[in-house]
């Protein structure tokens, strides 16, 4: 085991942060975490429109308003419905599919779980790529390609089409669920990326639910082949849009003597004003005046703020060697096999992901079938509930986790543990096996469609707080190794998804699709209230392991003083 270069205070392991400051008269006020260095070009530096109560000297010419960093966020996560639109939107297609190309539903749905196979190995090659070059050439190249794969699909005569266009798109698609994390981490602050994950997420159900709703009526209208049509003009739209507006947001923070800056290569030595107060912004327990000050550090306006066309570059080429980014195609594994709080928070991320992916291969495959019969655009309406459940979850507990963890910190003296996010899973954790109960039992026994569209409603609303909790949890604890943190879990997510959904047909041959249902929703009982064990425990993991945190976080190639 990696020991650690420094030691750790165990009241004090990685992710345990001050995050209200209880020291000033009436309420009490957010520390900012992780820490903003002085340079205008850090997509984290505060601004007036976030913190109105800074001084006006300390806000003049911010270079990353919140409005900038919400149009990145918007941008990604148009990119995010799109690429999940493009994954879960042939669903609807396969009847029309088996008709006219005679492609089995045994093989359609093959075909879906061998792009859920790729979505385990799509961020491993990929990802290096974007700790390399960054965040903005990932984005546009990928688009690009998504555009291409759409045109295909278009085109589709053969096996081997349905195969290369299903596998080469969730390869490619694996970057939306890995680089998001990474902008995230990249943009926000500690007390706003409950919501944002949340967000996220919601983009996410977007994509898998209401575009098959869409593709279900263009198919019946247009036919199956305009549905990829209208995906390559929505793709190539957004190509445009991220080629103009889309902004890097890789930042190195890395420090030169103690003080962070912006361009290494920068020969004029700190003063010792600058060193004093780079120690104080760097030192790990603060007192309250301490923060204050820390919060409240000035931008140096001699780092020059980067034009408009250099935020818009096509890459920014890190010095760091291939052969060291290479290294991020295994390191994930080791991560996730050497940190439990990574396992775990990838196997509740994949079973929540198997809730919503899983019951979409049923509803093709038996809602077409008798009693219910339903073409294509009815398949499409199906996803109206989980959109609907998803909506009401992301409305309660997206503002939620941020309040409760704020709130729980206010009454932990001002410190803020990872750990306060799970209690809103725990709660809304009932809902998920109820909701698959209903969805398995009523198509089983050929009930009226409602108990089924219910049951999908109910699990959804379940199914956002313990996702977006699991992401959340992540980004706090292991900001620094987010990046492999977020590839080892889109590994284990989707090849939870690919397990079930091949197992799926078999499983209901033998005990019935009732009883498949009730299996997998006491499955998903058991591991949600796993997050109880982490709300005890989990910091006192995060203390003993603070030393292989530490190992892996020197080996990333942009780090972020905490």
């Amino acid at each position: 085991m990696p020991s650690s270069p420094v030691p750790t205070d165990p009241a004090w392991p990685p992710g345990t942060v001050r995050i209200e400051d209880l020291s000033q008269p009436g309420d009490s006020e957010v520390v900012l975490h992780p820490k903003p260095t002085q340079d205008p070009n850090d997509p984290l530096v505060r601004s007036s429109s976030e913190y109105p109560e800074l001084p006006i000297e300390l806000t003049l010419l911010q270079n990353w308003p919140l409005w900038r960093k919400n149009l990145n966020f918007a941008l990604v996560s148009y990119y995010v419905v799109m690429v999940l639109a493009l994954i879960d939107v042939a669903t609807v297609t396969w009847g029309p599919l088996n008709l006219e190309l005679g492609f089995s539903y045994a093989l359609l749905t093959d075909s879906y779980a061998a792009g859920c196979g790729s979505l385990c190995i799509g961020g491993l090659f990929l990802v290096p790529f974007a700790l390399k070059y960054g965040r903005r050439p990932i984005y546009v190249f990928s688009t690009a390609i998504q555009c291409g794969i759409s045109v295909w699909s278009a085109k589709m005569q053969t096996v081997t089409d349905l195969m290369l266009v299903n596998v080469l798109s969730c390869i490619v698609g694996a970057l939306a669920e890995v680089l998001v994390q990474m902008t995230v981490a990249d943009v926000y602050f500690v007390h706003q990326r409950g919501l944002t994950n949340t967000i996220y997420f919601w983009f996410m159900t977007i994509g898998v639910t209401l575009a098959p709703l869409a593709g279900g009526f263009i198919t019946q209208s247009q036919g199956w082949r305009w549905v990829w049509w209208w995906m390559a003009i929505l793709f190539g739209a957004g190509l445009v849009v991220f080629i103009f507006l889309y902004e890097e947001t890789m930042f190195d923070a890395s420090p030169i003597n103690g003080v962070p800056v912006a361009d290494k290569l920068d020969s004029n030595p700190p003063n010792k004003e600058d060193l004093e107060m780079s120690a104080l912004d760097n030192s790990d327990i603060k007192t309250p005046e301490e923060t204050q000050l820390a919060r409240e550090l000035p931008l140096d306006h001699s780092i020059p703020a980067k034009t408009y066309w250099q935020k818009l570059a096509l890459w920014t080429n890190s010095p760091v060697p291939f052969s060291e980014v290479a290294k991020h195609c295994y390191q994930p594994f080791l991560i996730l096999f050497q940190i439990p709080g990574v396992f775990f928070m990838a196997l509740v991320y994949g079973v929540m992901t198997a809730c919503t992916t899983v019951p979409v291969t049923t509803l093709s495959s038996v809602m077409t079938l008798p009693p219910y019969n339903f073409g294509a655009s009815q398949i499409g309406l199906m996803g109206v509930p989980p959109f609907i459940g998803t909506t009401l979850g992301a409305v309660i507990c997206g503002p939620l986790s941020d309040s409760i963890a704020l709130s729980l910190a206010k009454r932990n003296n001002g410190i803020f543990e990872p750990e306060m996010r799970l209690w809103l899973a725990i709660a809304f954790t009932p809902l998920v096996p109820a909701g698959l109960f209903m969805f398995g039992i009523g198509l089983n026994n050929g009930t009226h469609w409602l108990l089924p569209a219910f049951g999908l409603g109910v699990s959804s609303v379940g199914v956002v707080p313990a996702s977006s909790a699991a992401l959340t949890y992540l980004t706090d604890s292991y900001t620094d190794i987010i990046a492999d943190s977020v590839v080892g879990v889109t590994f284990i997510r989707n090849s939870i998804s690919t397990i079930f959904i091949f197992a799926l047909q078999p499983w209901c041959d033998s005990v019935g699709l009732a009883w498949f249902y009730v299996t997998f929703g006491l499955i998903s009982t058991v591991v949600l209230l796993g997050n109880l064990i982490f709300i005890y425990y989990g910091k006192t993991l995060r203390a003993k392991l603070a030393g292989t945190y530490h190992h892996y976080s020197q080996k990333q190639l942009i780090s972020r003083p905490s």
